[in-house]
């Protein structure tokens, strides 16, 4: 482990590592660590850390100030943080919980900056753990160690400022050596290493980062290798068959801990070795010895997998929980993983509205059996409401347990052990999480807080995917009620029009698309490009449609310039594209101008399809006294116009004209009689094909027909 950084790396930095180390001590604590606030403020740096391998210490060494983390809310909140214990950390901070599912006591506390009035370093914080052995309260000696050191660290921080070298973080945290043990003389010496040669089996001693640095000649012969080959080593890394996720573990639960651990494992030539580890506060001892007696297998192998086989599957979970978007993703990333890794049969996620409980999903239980549940009041007295009401889980080893504590229950889904997790978000019951087991099951404590650390990660989860379906129901509703629900027949003008959302988000897409009837024979057609993707510019493209509708007939240039007046004088703070086109079916003509929208693309009767050449104009809400220029081109039978915004052709890495003229030529290949509704369906399954979708798309396709011939058959 490396020392304290010497004064060419800075003394104060050199006079925080011996603080930490000394207040420790003082606090009887196993683990320090020291968190500084980098340049943005907004995360926390681990800069030192005493008592922990670089290892452990590598997943903590950035956090959040609104991570769900002890030492964030300590910083962020100004207040001393403490933990009990497995249980309580589970609870509290699921993601530490299934991390670190050891048994531990952790304080986390601001630094104070000194002094009050000239804070030079808030945002500092210190982190103690303790052994698992600790008690539920902080003691009183223990409280004042805590301040005496956030003090000294104060002290240290500010002082350095003042001398003009503050104490910054280092890129990876620096890894403070623990007080060493008192160094026996050549006597002493030579009697501790025979005694511990005279012990029967085989001995060894780990370094806190997992690495041999003494074996015995006997425990290297137990373990099938030599003791060069060993000395310095990881021994899952020089021992293939010691490579398991559930030695690491044992491993890792003892340095954590500091609480003595044993497993049995499986020798490749068929013997077991029993391993039993001692930590302290330097490393870990290792007592080996061969035993005739296998790993003990679980009695229902499918119901109760090892917990560092289901810490592995869980990990995942929580993995797949941050890509959810909709509850029922949820319910199924929960269901695929959760019950095989904890070998429960059956699984049910019921979520509270309105003072019911409704059923979300379920997996491993009937339709019917879910239905008779789904509904029911919080009032109703059972286990899956009281877990709301108390927030606290309940866990039945077996069908009596169950029946012990609701006498009047009727035991329907035919299954054996019963636990019921209250899913709290925001410090509020959002839902319960039932998993049954179809054998007895009985819950040990880890496997509780595990379980508790499961259910916070599904709260979550389920809260934010609530707010999601909510809220994209809500950007459905407003889009489409803003969008024209149907645009008007003209006679002798063939119309089809597309919208579609960006493929991902929540986001509420400021597009739009109009066909606005003047009289019989003309029709203003407008499509447009807010700024943003969000309610504000939704309620502005709303606001544009409506501007454009009460000046729908004026020349175009005009219409764009009304709408600019009025967008400029709302300050809305955003900006329209807009194309408008005055369209006059006796006269074949059609009128259009731009306010920086996309080109539209042109197919004139028996000829290519192109880019139609417009003045760019001004973006909408920008200048009040910004005037717009319009072209006529004729709009003869046949003739085609294709409006949309950028969502059609926008490619990353590919030219915006290059993928304008694509458009182009797809449209210019289709026969002149094809149905619009089919070439715009072409047109979006082209874009979708091309690139993923991360703007929305609108698309008005106008084609002017001719008008009937007058000596043709009746009805023709």
């Amino acid at each position: 482990m490396q020392n304290v950084p010497g004064r060419e790396q800075g003394a104060g930095q050199q006079a925080l590592g011996e603080a930490l180390v000394q207040g420790c001590g003082e606090a009887g604590a196993s683990i320090g660590m020291l968190y500084l606030p980098g340049p943005t403020k907004d995360v926390l740096h681990l800069a030192l850390t005493a008592g922990l391998s670089h290892d452990f210490a590598a997943p903590w060494s950035r956090v959040g100030l609104n991570d769900p983390i002890p030492v964030a809310d300590a910083v962020r909140d100004q207040r001393l943080v403490w933990l009990s214990g497995q249980e309580d950390t589970a609870a509290r901070y699921p993601r530490l919980g299934l991390v670190l599912p050891y048994d531990f006591a952790l304080a986390a506390a601001p630094v104070p900056a000194e002094p009050a009035e000239r804070p030079v370093r808030a945002g500092a914080g210190v982190v103690l753990l303790w052994p698992g052995s600790h008690g539920p309260e902080l003691g009183a000696r223990e409280r004042q160690a805590l301040v005496a050191l956030g003090r000294a660290l104060g002290g240290i921080l500010r002082r350095a400022a003042d001398d003009g070298q503050p104490v910054e973080p280092a890129a990876r945290p620096v890894i403070l050596r623990p007080l060493p043990p008192p160094t026996p003389g050549p006597v002493e010496a030579a009697a501790a290493l025979a005694f511990i040669r005279r012990l029967p089996g085989g001995n060894c001693a780990l370094d806190l980062n997992g690495k041999i640095i003494f074996i015995t000649p006997e425990a290297a012969d137990l373990l099938g290798a030599s003791v060069s080959h060993l000395r310095g080593a990881l021994p899952w890394e020089a021992l293939p068959w010691m490579d398991t996720p559930t030695i690491e573990d044992h491993y890792r639960g003892a340095a954590i801990s500091r609480l003595p651990r044993s497993f049995t494992a499986a020798h490749p030539s068929g013997r077991h070795l029993h391993f039993a580890l001692y930590p302290d506060d330097t490393g870990i001892s290792v007592r080996i010895t061969p035993t005739t007696h296998a790993a003990p297998a679980p009695v229902h192998p499918p119901s109760s997998p090892s917990r560092a086989t289901a810490l592995y599957q869980l990990m995942h979970l929580a993995a797949a929980l941050t890509e959810t978007a909709h509850a029922r993703d949820v319910v199924d990333k929960a269901a695929d993983q959760l019950v095989p890794a904890l070998g429960a049969e059956a699984m049910a996620l019921l979520m509270v509205e309105e003072h019911r409980l409704r059923i979300v999903g379920f997996r491993g239980y009937t339709a019917e059996l879910m239905a008779r549940y789904d509904g029911a009041p919080l009032t109703t007295e059972n286990a899956t409401t009281e877990v709301l009401r108390t927030g606290t889980p309940l866990f039945f080893a077996n069908p009596d347990e169950f029946l012990a504590a609701y006498p009047e229950a009727v035991i329907r889904d035919g299954m054996s052990a019963w636990t019921f997790l209250p899913l709290i978000a925001s410090n509020r019951p959002v839902g319960s999480l039932v998993l049954a087991y179809s054998r007895p099951h009985p819950f040990a404590p880890g496997e509780r807080a595990v379980l508790s650390s499961i259910a916070g990660l599904i709260a979550q989860a389920l809260d934010r995917a609530r707010l999601y379906d909510s809220t994209h129901q809500l950007a459905h509703s407003l889009q489409t009620g803003l969008l024209p629900h149907k645009l008007p027949r003209v006679g002798h003008l063939d119309v089809a029009a597309r919208y579609l959302p960006a493929a991902h988000g929540l986001d509420i897409g400021g597009d739009f698309y109009d066909l606005i009837r003047i009289d019989d024979t003309t029709v203003a057609a407008a499509i447009g490009d807010v700024q943003g993707h969000n309610v504000t510019a939704a309620a502005l493209m709303g606001q544009v449609r409506t501007a454009v509708h009460a000046t729908a007939g004026a020349p175009p240039a005009e219409v764009l310039a009304r709408t600019n007046r009025l967008l400029t004088d709302l300050e809305p703070g955003l900006f329209t594209s807009c194309l408008y086109a005055h369209i006059d079916l006796a006269r074949r003509t059609a009128h259009l101008a731009s306010a920086g929208h996309p080109p539209p693309v042109l197919r004139r009767p028996g000829g290519a399809a192109a880019m139609l050449d417009l003045p760019p104009g001004l973006l909408l809400g920008i200048d009040p006294g910004a005037a717009y220029t319009a072209v006529e081109i004729p709009f003869t039978p046949a003739t085609l116009l294709a409006f949309y915004t950028d969502g059609l052709v926008e490619v990353p890495g590919v030219d915006l004209e290059d993928s304008i003229r694509a458009v182009a030529d797809r449209i210019g290949r289709a026969r002149e009689d094809e149905p619009l509704d089919a070439l715009a369906d072409d047109l979006i399954r082209h874009s979708r094909r091309s690139a993923p979708r991360t703007d929305d798309i609108a698309l008005l396709l106008l084609r002017s027909q001719p008008p009937p011939d007058p000596h043709g058959p009746p009805g023709a």
